[in-house]
């Protein structure tokens, strides 16, 4: 079985654990994931089988779209809802027109420090597994690409928002430093990836539909992935829009 199958990973489950339940459908042995999805994170989790493993690389650098929500007033030690939120005093609330404009600092490729509790590797250990201290001093900045951020609805302290990025771009991350940038919390609350290149969240499937579907239904021929891949364009950057819903 060589291919690729777009996968919806659920909330509350880890992106290996995931591949796991879907090997013991496929009995495909040789098979990896391209991207890891947080547990709390849901969404678009593609899986590379047989041949369809020699891939990973070229997926793994196609633009992703991510759909979140987040909160101003509280903030964690992980900068989202897995850990204690920890509320924080804001001055002035921002208005809107503070928010985007914050927002428009984020596109373009910028310099950004990913979080402390993270898989990054330091010194071949995940950064989660270092002193948050010791994390913090050793992690440094690193070149990551914001093609588009569209914010659909703001409403003190919530904020939902899309994001379209590039490779190892951390979405908590962006609304660490949002929060800074504003002067008030910042906390990540959900997080959906809503596509990876031309795999959509529209196109994926749950675990509980492969259960009972035939391989010609969820598999994607290794011929047809690699076409897809090629024709999927990175996309350029675009101002920060307000589309309210």
């Amino acid at each position: 079985m060589d291919g690729l199958i777009n996968f919806y990973k659920a909330t509350g489950i880890t992106s290996a654990k995931a591949l796991y339940r879907v090997r013991s459908i496929t009995r495909q042995r040789k098979s990896g994931h391209a991207g890891t999805l947080d547990p709390a994170a849901s969404g678009v989790l593609l899986l590379c089988l047989g041949k369809g493993t020699k891939l990973v690389e070229r997926i793994m650098d196609l633009p992703k779209v991510y759909r979140a929500t987040a909160r101003l007033d509280v903030t964690s030690e992980s900068f989202d809802s897995d850990r204690p939120l920890k509320p924080v005093e804001v001055g002035d609330r921002p208005a809107l027109e503070d928010v985007l404009a914050a927002c428009a600092a984020f596109q373009g490729v910028i310099e950004q420090v990913p979080p402390t509790i993270s898989a990054i590797k330091l010194g071949g250990v995940p950064a989660y597994k270092h002193k948050s201290a010791d994390a913090a001093l050793a992690l440094a900045p690193r070149p990551v690409s914001i093609y588009a951020l569209t914010v659909h609805r703001y409403e003190w302290p919530g904020l939902d928002f899309e994001v379209s990025c590039g490779r190892g771009t951390y979405i908590r991350a962006i609304i660490r430093d949002l929060g800074r940038a504003l002067g008030t919390g910042g906390c990540l609350t959900s997080l959906r990836r809503e596509r990876i290149g031309p795999f959509t969240v529209q196109d994926s499937w749950p675990i509980e539909r492969l259960q009972q579907a035939a391989p010609a239904d969820y598999l994607i021929p290794l011929n047809r992935a690699v076409e897809m891949i090629e024709q999927s364009r990175t996309p350029t950057s675009g101002p920060v829009q307000h589309e309210a819903v």
